[in-house]
């Protein structure tokens, strides 16, 4: 035993050592939720918040109670269990508490799950597509998709054998070789299905995550606030390759934005003709 113990206290220091080095790979993890970069992000993200609010409140109440009582009311201390079977007024009061907390929490988060299904007055629709394992992206009425991949310098990391260190890669399973381009500001309706099993599009800066479902058409809309590119992935387990199917958006100004589209209609019209 005393070997073991003494080992035990060779072995805490490098513990330690291990973990504080750690520390700086360890900041960049992000505890909260997404903050987001549409209103509808915005306000699940005041949503949370909230609820992360009280059920805090309501935690600290709890165990403060329960910390006093189990202090204060000791057989030590000469106190004596209670006769009482029940309390009405006890039981009124935890019982309507929590009713009204919930009733508050429903009136406010109505609106939001109204709004976020409001696909009206969009300026822009896409037809998203999920295939194994990829995403096909196809602007309505402007005559113009694309599939959009896994990156060819990810898929040659991922590869058993193939001697690339994918730390050395960037954006590493989260690039694709043909981004899904949008103008910042307006409000883009979306058609989600797939062709051939289950799939989700997940973007957790637009707040977004929506079934892709064979023979059945989900919808929603997004308005991004600021230009930039923005990543997600698959988020529904749908073959070997789910974990190999990224999503990326970039968000333009609405004028580099139109020009884009415009290069990239041009070469498809001349093919066409």
């Amino acid at each position: 035993m005393h070997r073991v113990a003494s080992n035990a206290r060779r072995l805490v220091p490098g513990a330690l050592l291990t973990t504080l080095a750690a520390l700086p790979a360890q900041a960049a993890w992000q505890l909260n939720m997404t903050q987001g970069v549409t209103s509808t992000a915005q306000e699940a993200y005041d949503l949370h918040m909230l609820v992360l609010w009280i059920c805090t409140i309501v935690g600290v109440a709890v165990f403060a109670v329960m910390i006093y009582a189990i202090v204060t009311f000791q057989k030590a201390k000469g106190a004596t269990p209670a006769t009482f079977t029940h309390s009405t007024r006890a039981e009124v009061i935890w019982t309507v508490i929590p009713t009204l907390i919930l009733v508050f929490l429903g009136y406010q988060s109505a609106p939001a799950l109204v709004r976020i299904a409001d696909t009206r007055n969009s300026e822009m629709t896409i037809k998203i597509t999920g295939y194994q394992w990829k995403w096909q992206y196809e602007y309505m009425g402007e005559d113009y998709s694309f599939f959009s991949t896994l990156a060819d310098t990810s898929n040659a990391a991922r590869q058993l054998g193939s001697g690339v260190d994918p730390r050395s890669v960037d954006n590493y399973l989260l690039e694709v070789d043909n981004p899904l381009v949008v103008p910042a500001g307006v409000k883009i309706r979306y058609l989600l299905t797939a062709n051939d099993v289950l799939h989700a599009w997940w973007v957790p800066a637009f707040s977004v995550k929506r079934d892709a479902i064979p023979g059945f058409v989900n919808e929603g809309w997004f308005n991004v606030d600021k230009p930039g590119i923005y990543r997600g992935q698959c988020a529904e387990l749908c073959g070997k390759d789910h974990g190999f199917m990224p999503i990326v958006v970039e968000a333009l100004p609405k004028a580099e934005f139109e020009a884009w589209l415009a290069s990239k209609k041009a070469p498809a019209a001349v093919a066409a003709n």
